[in-house]
């Protein structure tokens, strides 16, 4: 069980925890035991279950110091399911969160939500503004997960996670897919899953890169001209992908530019596929300004992506000009790969009179 800390007021227990270097810099809700309780209940799960280790202290996170987590990020009850789900991927060693936490790279992990649980556990945005301020499941949820890779995992900056600059991501992170909006499957149903089924995926991103294409219905390359800008986003010089030539990154595909590949007859795979072709690069190029990682290929072209599958693909956001690539560090040994954990939203425990503020 969790230690506890005692202090006169909530006002004194949450300077004590700034003290401790248990926050992300903004106020937190005090975890006092009885709202601990209650997103334990939530969970439906043992509070002393164990749901992995966190590094690189490599901590143990029960459920109920995910809990603890949850309540202080401001999570309500409905949250607890993906709460769960997203801290089960960062402790799976494919993730490498041990290295992910250490590197340089400001590379911090993304929450993406699939399946019914968008709405059941939620609703987590996936329109407008998904990834910024508004969106209380996506912000307390993303926060969630931080404050365990803090507490838990021993992720402090200068000490353990060393990130020079690091970006905004790394308080929260956190989007559903506008399945809704998509022409294509669902993202998780590309994975593995069933479309039924809830799914959170944890991938380790830069912050989202802007791609501007205003599209033309008329232009019978306009799709084509689409994925030439989105692998320019994806994978410049100026990306570990690009460089390392390891690693998976992410396309979000608002809905507007997701109906031009429609328009195209384009399924998942197929932009995937062409996406991969264009991110063969010049070796020249590398050679010229990859550094001491540079002069490593013999053909005219190097592959940034191993393979397709190395691109994954979803639609979110506001219809308009705009659509997101976010590459990634593509470092540690499994080169910080997308890892996927199915919710367990059918042992949730719905708290009468509890769904509001903690």
């Amino acid at each position: 069980m969790s230690e506890f800390l005692e202090a006169t007021d909530e006002a004194a227990a949450l300077e004590s925890l700034h003290d401790l270097s248990c926050t992300d810099g903004l106020p937190v809700v005090i975890p006092t035991p009885s709202r601990v309780e209650r997103l334990v209940l939530a969970s439906g799960l043992d509070a002393d279950m164990v749901l992995g280790e966190l590094g690189p202290a490599m901590g143990i996170a029960t459920v109920e110091k995910v809990a603890v987590a949850a309540v202080m990020a401001g999570c309500i009850p409905d949250y607890m399911p993906l709460v769960v789900a997203a801290v089960k991927a960062a402790a799976d060693p494919r993730f490498d969160l041990t290295e992910l936490q250490a590197t340089t790279h400001c590379t911090a992990p993304l929450i993406i939500v699939n399946g019914p649980a968008r709405i059941e556990c939620g609703p987590v945005a996936s329109g407008f503004g998904a990834l910024g301020p508004g969106h209380r499941a996506n912000a307390s949820i993303g926060r969630a997960l931080r404050l365990c890779l803090i507490n838990i995992g021993g992720g402090r900056p200068g000490v353990s996670d060393m990130a020079l600059l690091g970006h905004p991501g790394k308080f929260t992170y956190c989007l559903a897919e506008a399945e809704e909006d998509s022409p294509f499957p669902p993202l998780h149903t590309s994975l593995g899953f069933d479309a039924t089924d809830s799914v959170v995926t944890l991938l380790g991103c830069e912050a989202p890169h802007s791609v501007l294409y205003s599209d033309n219905a008329d232009d019978p390359e306009d799709a084509e001209k689409l994925l030439y800008i989105l692998s320019t986003g994806l994978a410049n010089l100026a990306t570990n992908n690009a460089i390392f030539t390891s690693g998976t990154a992410l396309v979000v595909l608002g809905p507007k530019h997701a109906g031009v590949l429609a328009r195209a007859n384009m399924s998942r795979d197929a932009v995937a596929q062409r996406l991969w072709e264009l991110t063969h690069l010049p070796t020249a190029d590398h050679d010229y300004y990859g550094g001491q990682y540079g002069s490593r290929f013999s053909d005219e072209e190097y592959c940034v992506f191993a393979e397709p599958e190395n691109i994954l693909i979803m639609v979110a956001g506001g219809s308009g000009l705009y659509s997101m690539v976010m590459p990634n560090w593509g470092g540690a040994s499994h080169a910080n790969c997308a890892v996927s954990v199915q919710v367990e939203n059918n042992f949730f425990c719905e708290i009468p009179g509890l769904s509001g503020n903690p």
